[in-house]
């Protein structure tokens, strides 16, 4: 979807799975509509936002970019009428001219040690949007869904042996029934950069990365897998289908490499992300799909447009951007038709809650 990979991705192959995270934890990033001008001469359509900001909503009207909002208010959202205010305000007075397909409900909310009463209220909050989005007849165009760490699998490796963490079956079966249902995706949170930094030892960086390697075997299918991203994706699959559900779409919502880290943060390089990023969009570009699913392409949102100086956290977690706020790239990854005006800038910051992407060392 987004960007060109210097000489080897077309921007009309990359524009059709390929998406961006356009985060806004800090006080230095430009105005929605320098973003828009940004991301167009990039040949980017799809966006992720982490909230539903009507300025950048209407700096993007009529530029055909899609967009996915999302709102983590699932107390409020849990409430009928809530809901249905919150879609007519926040989502359908910007249709047809912004061109929202989906509202994500809550960021990682089923997870180990997560908040019971946040966990009761993700599928009502999904229900009751869902609800609000047919009452208001924007169910052909907008659909609803959540998005899940990779903490919500007990296994994950080899790929066929996913499994959902037992504990919170009672929370992840009744989201996958509505998202069956509903025909949304199954929205995932990767990042091979974890399971690299706990032990970059036994962890082939070249398999996080999309180099050359010889690959894993899975012994249960004989299938090859070079890369850990496309593991962790054929887990969730065998996840759902084990629960019985072959029915769902999984697209990966996140995933990105920092350029920086703490002294600590094994992996957290410029080379490495321009390496991760790259061979990444290269690969969407040739609509090849996971070892288990070889004929769908793989949809993924990369994290992030811009480095977000206020994000809490390791130092990584300020520096996934492909951009520097002031729009220079962090590294070259072709962006040789990128377009910004530097002036003015921006001092606001997302309403979302911040979250801090969580160690996963699993799918190796």
């Amino acid at each position: 979807m987004i960007i060109v990979a210097t000489g080897a991705v077309s921007a009309a192959t990359a524009a059709l799975k390929f998406g961006i995270n356009y985060g806004q934890i800090a006080n230095n990033l430009p105005q929605p509509t320098q973003v828009s001008g940004l991301l167009q001469s990039l040949n980017v359509n799809r966006v992720k936002l982490y909230d539903a900001d009507p300025a950048v909503l209407t700096a993007f009207s009529g530029t055909g970019v899609e967009f996915i909002v999302s709102n983590g208010d699932l107390n409020n959202l849990s409430d009928a009428r809530s809901a249905l205010a919150w879609v007519s305000q926040h989502v359908q007075p910007f249709l047809p001219s912004t061109r929202i397909t989906c509202v994500v409900v809550g960021n990682e909310v089923l997870a180990p040690g997560g908040d019971p009463a946040a966990m009761q209220s993700l599928l009502p909050a999904m229900q009751a949007v869902h609800q609000a989005v047919a009452d208001l007849g924007l169910g052909a165009q907008v659909s609803v869904s959540t998005a899940h760490s990779a903490d919500v699998l007990a296994a994950s490796y080899p790929p066929s042996s996913g499994a959902f963490r037992e504990d919170l079956a009672p929370y992840v079966r009744p989201v996958l029934d509505f998202l069956a249902q509903a025909g949304s995706p199954f929205l995932l949170n990767a990042y091979p950069f974890f399971a690299y930094k706990a032990s970059p030892a036994t962890v082939s960086l070249p398999y996080v990365l999309f180099e050359p390697n010889p690959g894993v075997v899975d012994p249960a299918t004989n299938l090859t897998y070079d890369n850990m991203l496309y593991a962790q994706i054929d887990a969730v699959y065998a996840a759902m289908n084990a629960v019985g559900h072959a029915d769902i779409a999984v697209k990966i919502s996140e995933t990105g490499w920092p350029s920086k880290g703490d002294e600590d943060e094994v992996g957290a390089t410029v080379q490495n992300a321009a390496l991760y990023n790259g061979n990444l969009m290269k690969r969407i570009a040739t609509g090849q799909g996971t070892p288990l699913k070889p004929d769908v392409p793989v949809d993924v949102f990369v994290f992030a447009l811009f480095n977000e100086d206020m994000k809490p956290g390791p130092a990584s977690e300020r520096n996934y951007g492909l951009f520097y706020p002031n729009g220079t790239p962090v590294y070259n990854l072709g962006f040789d038709g990128a377009s910004f005006s530097r002036s003015p800038t921006s001092t606001f910051s997302s309403s979302s809650r911040p979250t801090v992407r969580k160690k996963v060392p699993t799918a190796y």
